[in-house]
């Protein structure tokens, strides 16, 4: 599965209001921002929903929706672990919490929360390869600038989450 690497890394779009919108990790999590992954998902639902129930075609888009899902919850189980090891254990799922409603509390940290979560994603395998930034870590970043937690976050997450040259694209190295 590849995603179209989109150098607007932060576009966010209309949510469509569908029962399955979800494309966070569950059918009926609500609490997202579209992005194109999402866009994306949301064809493949549709689809899907128009096809004989277990037909070919029907398997292969299921498989597809499901490893997508996947992905998102292990991106996520990793960003929740890294908050954990940085003390926000009974905070963690608030942390990652973004919904609709959500606000940057700080302008100013827009920028820098931009760059830090550019420069996590170029120094670490937190996120898989070629996946568009999804807008809720912009949030979550600019979070953990108000909490001054950043830095310990990127530190962290650079240990365990290595960027090794298996992982650097042809393109990254020209």
């Amino acid at each position: 599965m590849s995603f179209s690497g989109n150098s607007n890394h932060y576009q966010t779009y209309a949510v469509i209001d569908d029962e399955e919108r979800n494309l966070w990790s569950s059918p009926h999590d609500l609490s997202h921002t579209e992005a194109v992954d999402d866009r994306m998902l949301h064809t493949w639902i549709q689809t899907r929903n128009q096809l004989e129930k277990d037909s070919e075609e029907w398997q292969k888009l299921n498989y597809e929706i499901y490893t997508l899902r996947q992905a998102r919850r292990e991106v996520r189980a990793r960003w929740r672990k890294i908050l954990e090891d940085l003390g926000f254990q009974k905070e963690a799922e608030s942390l990652l919490c973004v919904t609709k409603q959500s606000t940057i509390s700080n302008p100013n940290n827009l920028k820098r929360a931009t760059e830090l979560l550019t420069r996590l994603t170029d120094n670490t395998t937190i996120f898989p390869a070629g996946w568009d930034l999804p807008v809720r870590y912009l949030y979550i970043m600019e979070r953990l600038i108000s909490l001054d937690a950043v830095d310990d976050f990127l530190n962290i997450a650079q240990k365990k989450y290595p960027k090794t040259k298996m992982d650097v694209s042809p393109k990254a190295i020209e």
